[in-house]
């Protein structure tokens, strides 16, 4: 009897196993991301912390922006005992445990200096975490797996936002839920980061091939300490003089509208925090140029080398742009606009909703084996549009617009509602279509950026492309809360939905270019 149909076997149980890690990296992935967003929000809303300091406090996610800084020390340095990539992801996952932890003992009132200070430690930490996490992703998957891996990566993404951004809700609703608190919440949290660093050290495989550049080890070291100089300096400078210019350029133009002192100093604060953001960038970069930081110019000459490199780059800064807006304040909105209850935000939004994105990106992941990528990214596009436009008819009509149903109460030991909630039509409506689209959305975009990207700069590269994917969701953030609170909601969601407008248009722009990107590239060694 010969032997053979055993190899096809062990590659398939391989190609299972990589495929499974890939959703436990997804949910390692997001798990986070609520807790420096949407549910760091809500904690910061029901402490009674005004809309417009919510918004800044969104800044908290710049190390997000920034990534592409450090991610060269992950490309060149490895840490021991656990092999390529899967040093950096357990120790990642344990900094993260500990700063949750000191997070949840901070009040957001009492020190809200040392609370923002915390969550931008947990921002980082979480920043370095995807670093790695997508690094090995791209390293790991075949390219024939890499459509199949994006939409499971989402689904297990979505896996952890349903958790810390879902029923972490109903958990602290006092009278539907267990009636938690935020810091008991977060603490749980820290305690299930650590348990995904324990998984990341048993069940990762191990990358066996070496592929990061040759370069000077302490020319690297020196490079990454004068980019930290920088940036430091950038801060110092930018928090001393930025104040005073945003006061002597917008000053003047805000004085004559009548608005009220406290919102002309929250638009001020925004434009100190873009001044401050525009002079710490370059410096940084000079800082890299003159202290020979191969490592992160090697890489990016490397990317930078493809056609079309820097316009693609614009598209997917804009891509999401309008998802951006519409997300920036959702949740602030649905408590305090069509004013939802927790419970119910909790069940529609961050449950249901993310089970429909999961949904949506298998979907996604599918369709994309017929339509291509460019075919895919366009129409997901255009239905993420149209979906913003819920938004505002939800801002204009209100609560109870539409039949809704009664969800019986139920109690199943990890989460329950103590008695049965109205879910509102409307509402069960927008967020089916938003995450529906966002959705396929995701997963045409995670399986764009990968395709970027070249395996011995895998860290450096994925890192500039996702860090400027999150340029909108950060940097909106601290504009949409001032915009919001002198514009109202409805206009609000009217401007997110014309924000989406320039990426679909720059999209259409560059179909010619992605050609070449929906070919599939040859494994390392046989191009």
């Amino acid at each position: 009897m010969s032997p053979r149909p055993a190899a096809p076997l062990a590659q398939r149980l391989a190609a299972l196993h990589r495929l499974a890690v890939v959703v436990l990296l997804g949910f390692a992935s997001g798990l986070p991301l609520a807790l420096t967003g949407q549910a760091m929000q809500a904690w910061l809303s029901v402490s009674g912390v005004d809309l417009a300091t919510i918004g800044l406090l969104g800044a908290v996610g710049l190390p997000y922006t920034f990534k592409f800084l450090w991610a060269p020390l992950m490309d060149r340095f490895d840490l021991p005992w656990l092999g390529r990539r899967c040093g950096w992801l357990v120790l990642s996952q344990l900094v993260l445990a500990g700063m949750l932890l000191l997070m949840a003992g901070t009040s957001p009132t009492g020190a809200t200096r040392t609370f923002a200070l915390l969550a931008v430690l947990v921002a980082f930490a979480s920043a370095s975490q995807d670093i790695v996490v997508d690094a090995y992703r791209t390293d790991l998957l075949a390219p024939r797996e890499r459509g199949l891996g994006s939409s499971l990566y989402v689904l297990g993404y979505r896996m952890a936002m349903i958790l810390s951004g879902g029923i972490a809700f109903i958990w602290v609703d006092p009278a539907q839920g267990g009636g938690w608190t935020w810091p008991e919440v977060y603490r749980l949290m820290a305690a299930v980061m650590a348990g995904a660093a324990v998984l990341s050290a048993l069940l990762l495989p191990r990358l066996t091939v070496e592929l990061a550049p040759k370069t000077v080890a302490r020319q690297d070291l020196l490079g990454f300490l004068a980019v930290l100089v920088a940036v430091a300096l950038g801060v110092l400078v930018s928090e001393r003089l930025g104040p005073p210019i945003a006061q002597a350029l917008l000053g003047p133009l805000l004085e004559p509208t009548g608005m009220a002192p406290a919102l002309q100093g929250k638009w001020m604060q925004l434009l100190a925090l873009l001044l401050g953001i525009g002079f710490t960038l370059p410096l940084a970069a000079w800082a890299a140029r003159a202290a020979h930081f191969e490592t992160l110019l090697g890489g990016l000459r490397s990317y930078f080398a493809q056609p079309g490199a820097a316009a693609f780059l614009g598209l997917i800064v804009l891509y999401k742009l309008g998802d951006a807006f519409a997300a920036a304040l959702l949740t602030p909105f649905l408590l305090g606009g069509p004013q939802f209850s927790p419970a119910e935000i909790g069940v529609v939004n961050k449950v249901i909703g993310l089970w429909l994105t999961i949904v949506g990106a298998l979907i996604g992941g599918a369709a994309m084996l017929r339509l291509g990528l460019w075919r895919s990214l366009l129409l997901f596009g255009v239905l993420q549009t149209a979906s913003n436009l819920g938004f505002w008819w939800l801002a204009v009509h209100g609560k109870g617009a539409l039949p809704g149903l009664l969800l019986p109460a139920f109690d199943w030991g990890f989460v329950k509602l103590a008695q049965a909630t109205p879910v509102d039509g409307g509402l069960l409506l927008v967020v089916a279509l938003e995450n529906l689209s966002g959705g396929m959305g995701t997963a045409a975009f995670v399986a764009f950026l990968m395709s970027l990207c070249h395996q011995r700069f895998s860290a450096t590269h994925y890192a500039l492309l996702s860090a400027f994917a999150s340029v909108g969701r950060v940097w909106v953030g601290p504009l949409a809360g001032v915009l919001a609170e002198s514009i109202g909601w409805p206009a609000f969601f009217v401007v997110s939905t014309l924000a989406a407008l320039p990426g679909l248009a720059m999209l259409w722009w560059l179909r010619d270019a992605m050609a070449p990107l929906e070919v599939v590239r040859p494994p390392p060694g046989e191009d």
